[in-house]
C-alpha cells in the first residue's frame, strides 16, 4: 500500500507541474493589439483644387479719354454702389456740352420761325390769297425745323452722356482693389491702363475646379447632380472647403454649374460651387480645395491603414486566425479614407487584424489578442486629411 501511495503521489505532481507550465506558457504569450473587422456605410470623398472668385467682378473702366483728376477712395476698402471713384479731366466735354447746346437754341430759333411763318401762311392759303404751294412750303419748312431741333437734342444728349462718363461711380457695393492709375494719369487709351480697378462683391464667392472625365463619369452614376443640386426643391449646400493653410472653412456650398462640354485638349470639365462668405474671409484669386462625396459603399469595410503591410503593390495583412495564431492574408485594398483604408475583398466582419506590433508577429506564432477600438480620424490638426 505504501508503494502504490507513493506512485500516486508521484502521478499527481507531475499532473501538477505539467498543468503549471501550461498556464506558465499561457501567461508569457506576448499580447498583441487587434482591430476587430467591422461593416459600416462608407462614403467615399474627392478633393479638387479650385481658384475663388467673387460673386460678381466688375471691372471699372475709363470710358473716355482725358487727365486723371481725383481718386476719390481708399484702396482695398469697401465701397457702396454709386460712391464716386474716379473724376477725369471735363473741360473738354464740357465745351462740346455748351457747343450742342447752342445748336439746340440755334434749332429752336428756326422751328419758331418756322412755325411763324406757317401761321401767316395757313389762314391766308384758306383765302386763296397764296398759291397752294406756298403753303406746302412753310408746311415743309416747319417739318424740317422741327426735325433739325430733335437732332440737335439728341446729339446733345450724346455730348452729356460722354461729359457724365467724366465721373466714374461704384456700378455694385462691394470691395476695390488697387488703383492702376494715378493722379495726372492720361487714361481711356492706350498704352495708359483702360481698366482703372476692380470691384469684387464677396458677399458670397465662386469657386471654379477641374474634374477629368473619368471623375465626372464615377460622379455621375452615383448622381452628383441630383445629392448636390435640388433636395426637395432647395440647393443642398453639402460643399467642403479647405484653405491653403489646411483650416476647414466654415460655410458649406452647394454646386451652381456642371459645363456643357468636355475640353478636347485638356480632358477635363469645367465644375462651378458658391459659398457664402459673411465673414469676408475668402477673396478672389485665393487657391482652395473642394471636397466632394462620389460614392457610398454600402455595408462596407475599412480598416486602420497601420494594418496593412505593402509590398509591390500587393496589401497584406496579419490575421489572429484559429487558436489565436497568426496568419498571413493578402487583402484588395481601395482608397483611404482619412486614417483607415477601404477593403474591398479578403476581410470580413468579426475578423481580427494585427493593430500593433507587425514587427514582432509571425505565421504560425500564438497570440495573446487584445481588442482595441480604432475610430477614423478623417482630419488631423488643421484639417489635412
Amino acid at each position: 500500500m505504501k508503494v502504490i501511495g507513493l506512485i500516486f503521489t508521484l502521478l499527481l505532481t507531475g499532473i501538477l507541474i505539467s498543468c503549471g507550465k501550461q498556464k506558465q506558457n499561457q501567461d508569457v504569450l506576448p499580447e498583441i493589439q487587434v482591430y476587430q473587422v467591422k461593416t459600416q456605410d462608407i462614403p467615399v470623398f474627392d478633393e479638387y483644387v479650385g481658384q475663388i472668385y467673387g460673386a460678381k467682378d466688375i471691372d471699372i473702366r475709363a470710358r473716355v479719354e482725358g487727365a486723371l483728376t481725383g481718386i476719390y477712395f481708399q484702396e482695398g476698402s469697401f465701397v457702396k454702389k454709386g460712391k464716386l471713384l474716379y473724376k477725369i479731366d471735363s473741360q473738354p466735354y464740357e465745351a462740346e456740352v455748351a457747343a450742342k447746346m447752342s445748336k439746340v437754341a440755334e434749332a429752336k430759333t428756326m422751328l419758331a420761325k418756322a412755325l411763324s411763318d406757317l401761321n401767316r401762311i395757313k389762314p391766308l392759303a384758306e383765302q386763296k390769297a397764296v398759291s397752294q404751294s406756298d403753303l406746302d412750303g412753310a408746311i415743309a419748312q416747319y417739318e424740317a425745323a422741327k426735325s433739325s431741333l430733335e437732332a440737335a437734342n439728341a446729339v446733345l444728349r450724346a455730348a452729356q452722356i460722354q461729359l457724365s462718363y467724366t465721373k466714374i461711380s461704384a456700378p455694385i457695393s462691394g470691395v476695390i482693389g488697387k488703383t492702376k492709375a494715378k493722379v495726372g494719369d492720361f487714361v481711356g487709351r492706350e498704352p495708359n491702363p483702360v481698366i482703372l480697378n476692380t470691384i469684387s462683391d464677396i458677399g458670397s464667392v465662386l469657386v471654379q475646379f477641374f474634374i477629368t472625365e473619368k471623375q465626372y463619369l464615377q460622379a455621375k452614376r452615383f448622381s452628383l447632380t441630383e445629392t448636390y443640386g435640388k433636395i426637395k426643391d432647395k440647393p443642398a449646400e453639402n460643399l467642403e472647403l479647405y484653405l491653403s493653410d489646411g483650416t476647414v472653412y466654415g460655410h458649406r456650398g452647394k454646386i451652381d454649374f456642371i459645363n456643357r462640354e468636355i475640353d478636347s485638349q485638356t480632358g477635363a470639365m469645367l465644375v462651378q460651387a458658391s459659398f457664402p462668405n459673411p465673414d469676408g474671409i475668402l477673396r478672389p484669386g485665393q487657391y482652395a480645395k473642394v471636397k466632394i462625396r462620389i460614392n457610398l459603399i454600402e455595408n462596407g469595410i475599412m480598416i486602420p491603414q497601420r494594418c496593412l503591410s505593402e509590398l509591390q503593390g500587393l496589401y497584406m495583412v496579419s490575421l489572429v486566425g484559429k487558436d489565436n495564431v497568426i496568419e498571413n492574408r493578402r487583402v484588395e485594398a481601395g482608397e483611404p479614407v482619412g486614417n483607415f483604408q477601404i477593403i474591398y475583398k479578403g476581410l470580413k466582419a468579426g475578423d481580427k487584424i494585427v493593430y500593433e506590433g507587425l514587427q514582432k508577429v509571425r505565421k504560425g506564432m500564438p497570440v495573446k489578442p487584445l481588442v482595441v477600438d480604432v475610430e477614423p480620424v478623417y482630419f488631423n490638426e488643421g484639417g489635412k486629411q
